[in-house]
C-alpha cells in the first residue's frame, strides 16, 4: 500500500501538478505488473533518520525553508550525485570493454564472438535473478514513474542499471549510456525525495530533475537534457519546474566535466555552407533520414514482442543469443558493437568510404534491434547517433564524390544526421536541434539542420503514428500520455465553441425601465433570460430578467444599471483562447462575453457551458 504523505502547497502554481497528473488520476497498478511501493507511514512510528537526514532537516530548520526553497536546493544536490554516478558509470563501461576485449580499437576472432555471448549468459542471470526492472531504455521506466508510481524508482533499479548496463555495452551489446544515466539520475532524485519526506507532489516532479541531470552529464549538453526532459517526459513546465531542471542539469554536467573533462562528445568540424545547392544535399538527408527512422522503428516495433513472447527460459538465453550473433556481425563490421562513440567520430573526418558508411548504418540498426529486443538493458540515444553520423556522413561522401563543387564538410553532414535520426526516430525535434547546435558550437549550421530534422520529423509523423517510447510503454502493458499526441492534437478554442451574441445588448446608461423596454420588444431568443451590459471602459457585466421586473417594482425604473451593478465585472474571453481556460473562468454564469482583443467593447460572440459540451460532441464525430 502506498503511504499517504502529508501534502504541502505547491508555490509554483498547480499547474505543474497537472502537467504530469492529479493524485486522484494516478491509478494503483495491478499487483502483477506493479513496482511496489515502500510500505512505510510517515506519521506513524519510524526508526531514527540516517545522519545525512539529520543534516538536511538542520540545515533546512536553520533556513527556515519551505518546500518550494528545499525543491530547488535538492535539484543542485540531485545534479552532483548523478553527475558522480555517471562518471563512475562511464569509468565502468570503458574498464569492462578493456577488461574483455583488450585495449585494441578491433578486437580479433575468436574473442569478438565468444566474449559478448558469455558476458550474455552472465546479465541474463542478473536481470532474472536480481534486477528484472532493469530491462528497457530508461525513459519509458522513468515516465511512468512519473504517471503511475507517484515517483517511486526503487533504488536497486539505480544499482541494476549501473551494473547491468556497464556488463552490456562494455561487453559488445549495441546499447547506449544515456538512457539508463538518465534513469540512474530520476531514480536517485526519487530516493532523496523519499527519505527528506517531501510531499507526494514534490516526489512525482523530482524524477524529471533527476532525469535531466543524468542525461546532462551522459551527454554534456545540459541544453539538450532540459528539453528533452520537457518534451517527452512532462510536456510542460512551470517557472519553478523549469529552474528545478535546468538547476541539476547545470550541476550534473559542471561535475562530470571536472573528472572527464570539458571536451564535447565529438570533434565536430568548421561548417561554412559552400553553394546554395548544399541544401538540397540535407533536404535528401532529411528525406532519408526519415524513411531510415521509419525502418528502426517498424523493426524494433515488431521484433521485441515477438522475442518478449517465447517461453520463460528464453529469458535466460536471449541476451547470450543476442550477443553470439552481434559477436558474428562485428567479424566483419566490429563498429557497431557497443556505443561507438570513436566510429562517429571517425566518420565526421571522412575515414569511411561512402558505401561502407551505408553499410554500417544498416548494420547498427539490425544489431541494435537485436540487443534491444533480447531484453539486454541499455538505451537507444547511442545507435540513433551512430546510425544519422553514418547516414550524414554517406550522403556527404556521395555529394563530394558526384559534385564536388557544392560539398560541404562530410563533418557537417554528420553531424545534422545525427540530429535528423534523432527527430525521426526518437520524434523530439527541438531536442535534435538544439543538441547539435550545443555539440557543434557553430549556429550557421542551424538552417541545414532545420530542414533535415523537420523533413525527417514529418515522414516519420506521418507513416508512424505513434512514437517508439510510447510504442514501447503500450508494449509492456502501460497507457503512458503521449506527449508528441499533445503536440500534435488539435486544442478547442473558443471560437471554435461560440455563438452569435445573444442580443440585445443592454447598455450601462440605460434605466431599468429603458432596458425592460428593449428587451420585451426583442423577436428572438424569447426563453433567454440573462443579457450582457456594456460599459464604456470596456467592462461587462450581466443581469436576469426577473431581477429587472424586481428593481422596477422597487421604484428603481429611472435608476441606470450603472448605478445598479455596482463593481460587478464579468470575465472577459476572446476568440483564441482555448476552452479549458473558458471552462475556467465560467463559474456559474449563464455565458460570458467573447470580444476582440483591439477593442473590449466590440462583442465577438457568446459561450457558455452547453456551447462547450456542444463543440466537443461535433469535435468527437
Amino acid at each position: 500500500m502506498s503511504p499517504q504523505e502529508p501534502t504541502s502547497e505547491l508555490p509554483f502554481g498547480d499547474a505543474s501538478v497537472d502537467a504530469l497528473g492529479s493524485a486522484s488520476a494516478a491509478k494503483a497498478p495491478s499487483p502483477s505488473s506493479a513496482v511496489p511501493l515502500p510500505d512505510v507511514n510517515p506519521l506513524a512510528g519510524t526508526p531514527k533518520p540516517s545522519p545525512v537526514v539529520q543534516w538536511f532537516n538542520r540545515l533546512r530548520s536553520a533556513l527556515a525553508m519551505r518546500e518550494g526553497s528545499l525543491f530547488l536546493l535538492l535539484a543542485v544536490i540531485i545534479g552532483l550525485f548523478s553527475g558522480l554516478s555517471v562518471v563512475c558509470f562511464r569509468i565502468l563501461i570503458d574498464w569492462t570493454r578493456i577488461s574483455l576485449f583488450g585495449s585494441a580499437l578491433y578486437p580479433g576472432y575468436p574473442r569478438v564472438v565468444i566474449v559478448p555471448a558469455l558476458a550474455g549468459l552472465v546479465l541474463a542471470f542478473l536481470v532474472v535473478r536480481f534486477f528484472p526492472s532493469v530491462r528497457g531504455s530508461g525513459v519509458t521506466q522513468t515516465k511512468s514513474a512519473v504517471y503511475v508510481y507517484d515517483g517511486y524508482i526503487p533504488f536497486d533499479t539505480v544499482i541494476g542499471k549501473f551494473i547491468c548496463c556497464a556488463l552490456a555495452i562494455g561487453s559488445g551489446q549495441s546499447l547506449g549510456p544515456e538512457d539508463p544515466s538518465l534513469q540512474m539520475g530520476a531514480g536517485i532524485a526519487s530516493l532523496l525525495g523519499r527519505k527528506l519526506r517531501l510531499s507526494r507532489e514534490k516526489i512525482r516532479l523530482i524524477a524529471p530533475v533527476g532525469a535531466a541531470a543524468g542525461l546532462a552529464a551522459a551527454f554534456n549538453s545540459p541544453i539538450a537534457a532540459v528539453i528533452f526532459v520537457i518534451e517527452e517526459v512532462i510536456g510542460t513546465w512551470t517557472a519553478g519546474v523549469l529552474g528545478a531542471i535546468v538547476l541539476a542539469a547545470v550541476s550534473s554536467v559542471v561535475v562530470s566535466r571536472w573528472f572527464l573533462g570539458a571536451e564535447p562528445l565529438f570533434r565536430t568540424p568548421t561548417y561554412t555552407l559552400v553553394h546554395p545547392a548544399e541544401l538540397l544535399s540535407y533536404a535528401a538527408l532529411g528525406v532519408a533520414g526519415g524513411f531510415t527512422s521509419l525502418f528502426f522503428a517498424k523493426l524494433i516495433s515488431y521484433t521485441r514482442p515477438k522475442m518478449r513472447a517465447l517461453p520463460g527460459y528464453w529469458r535466460y538465453l536471449l541476451p547470450a543469443a543476442a550477443g553470439l550473433v552481434i559477436g558474428v556481425i562485428g567479424i566483419r563490421l566490429p563498429q557497431v558493437m557497443g556505443a561507438g562513440y570513436d566510429f562517429m567520430d571517425q566518420a565526421m573526418h571522412g575515414q569511411f568510404v561512402w558505401y561502407m558508411l551505408f553499410v554500417l548504418a544498416l548494420g547498427k540498426i539490425v544489431a541494435t534491434t537485436i540487443s534491444f529486443s533480447s531484453g539486454a538493458p541499455g538505451g537507444m540515444f547511442a545507435p540513433t547517433l551512430f546510425v544519422g553520423a553514418m547516414l550524414g556522413a554517406a550522403i556527404g561522401s556521395t555529394q563530394h564524390h558526384f559534385f564536388p563543387a557544392t560539398a560541404g564538410p562530410i563533418g557537417a553532414y554528420a553531424l545534422v544526421g545525427m540530429g535528423t535520426l534523432f527527430a525521426g526516430f526518437l520524434r523530439v525535434p527541438l531536442t535534435s536541434v538544439f543538441m547539435v547546435l550545443e555539440v557543434s558550437g557553430n549556429y550557421s549550421i542551424i538552417l541545414p539542420v532545420i530542414i533535415s530534422n523537420a523533413l525527417a520529423y514529418l515522414i516519420s509523423l506521418r507513416f508512424q503514428p505513434t512514437p517508439i517510447f510510447d510504442v514501447l510503454a503500450r508494449q509492456d502493458g502501460i497507457d503512458l500520455p503521449s506527449m508528441e499526441e499533445l503536440r500534435e492534437g488539435h486544442a478547442l478554442r473558443v471560437e471554435d465553441a461560440m455563438r452569435a451574441p445573444v442580443t440585445p445588448v443592454l447598455s450601462a446608461d440605460d434605466t431599468v425601465d429603458e432596458a425592460l423596454a428593449r428587451l420585451e420588444a426583442r423577436t428572438e431568443d424569447p426563453a433567454e433570460e440573462f443579457f450582457l451590459v456594456s460599459f464604456p471602459t470596456g467592462r461587462w457585466a450581466g443581469i436576469r430578467i426577473p431581477a429587472l421586473h424586481k428593481l422596477a417594482s422597487e421604484g428603481k425604473g429611472a435608476t441606470p444599471l450603472k448605478d445598479l451593478l455596482g463593481t460587478q465585472r464579468l470575465p472577459r474571453l476572446h476568440p483564441d483562447q482555448s476552452v479549458d481556460l473558458a471552462m475556467r473562468l465560467m463559474r456559474d454564469w449563464p455565458h460570458l462575453p467573447v470580444v476582440h482583443r483591439a477593442d473590449a467593447r466590440r462583442l465577438e460572440g457568446v459561450l457558455s457551458l452547453s456551447d462547450v459540451l456542444n463543440s466537443y460532441l461535433r469535435n468527437s464525430t
